[in-house]
């Protein structure tokens, strides 16, 4: 117990300080602009309550996981295919650097002029944001792979197939889930983004109105929820990540 307690103790105190000090600053700020954490975690309540804060997270949940899914599903597979085939990654590598440092915001009215409002448009602002990560992170985890080990598999006259099962598969996840953890938090900012500039849905609407409305302890509630999924997101990712790269200890 003492153990436990010392290890998360620099954890625990740099929260337990970040609380107070928002407590602080939101009593000591005008309302327009800040308020404390009190304020704002009853103001989480009455949302939640209304049942309002449920119906627009489960809107939102729908937007990130569909987008996110897609973002994983093309990303990881592509990315292994282009560390296998140097022609092909030659040939698309400098798209990928440039879409990767392309602001995804910048696209999104060139996609509501081609697809308009709707969940479709949405979701690929989302996959958009969280795919090159992923993308990136495989390309470079794949390309690391020792000479020797594929020399090896072939030696054992591994097919294509199981080359890809038991060396590039294996050797890559530890990579690829350093990549999804990054894109877990692009994709949420993507989510947000996409319920700001297409169509208002979801936690994103949650903020506007409480923006319009002045309802500035409304806009940290959601802020709030919206952080703490992406904390917890990344949390999960990081025991995937630990637990994929363990053969390798």
């Amino acid at each position: 117990m003492t153990e436990s307690l010392r290890r998360h103790a620099p954890l625990l105190l740099s929260l337990a300080a970040g609380t107070a000090l928002w407590e602080i600053a939101g009593r000591r700020a005008s309302a327009a602009f800040l308020v404390p954490l009190s304020e704002t975690l009853v103001r989480l309540w009455e949302i939640a309550a209304s049942g309002q804060l449920w119906e627009q997270f489960v809107s939102s949940a729908a937007l990130f996981l569909t987008g996110f899914a897609l973002a994983l599903a093309i990303g990881m597979p592509l990315g292994m295919l282009l560390a296998r085939m140097r022609v092909l990654r030659v040939a698309l590598e400098p798209y990928i650097m440039i879409l990767y440092a392309t602001p995804m915001v910048a696209l999104i009215p060139f996609i509501l002029s081609l697809m308009g409002f709707g969940f479709a448009p949405k979701a690929l602002v989302v996959f958009l944001f969280a795919v090159f990560p992923v993308l990136y992170n495989t390309i470079e985890g794949a390309r690391s792979i020792k000479p020797e080990l594929i020399e090896v598999a072939r030696s054992f006259r591994s097919s294509e197939w199981k080359l890809w099962c038991d060396v590039m598969v294996p050797y890559t996840l530890p990579f690829a889930m350093t990549g999804v953890r990054q894109a877990i938090g692009r994709g949420l900012v993507g989510m947000v983004a996409a319920e700001f500039f297409l169509s208002a849905t979801g936690l994103g609407q949650l903020i506007m109105t409480a923006g319009q409305n002045f309802d500035t302890g409304g806009v940290f509630a959601a802020i709030l929820v919206i952080g703490l999924i992406g904390v917890g997101l990344m949390r999960v990712g990081l025991m995937l990540e630990q637990r994929f790269a363990r053969w390798r200890d």
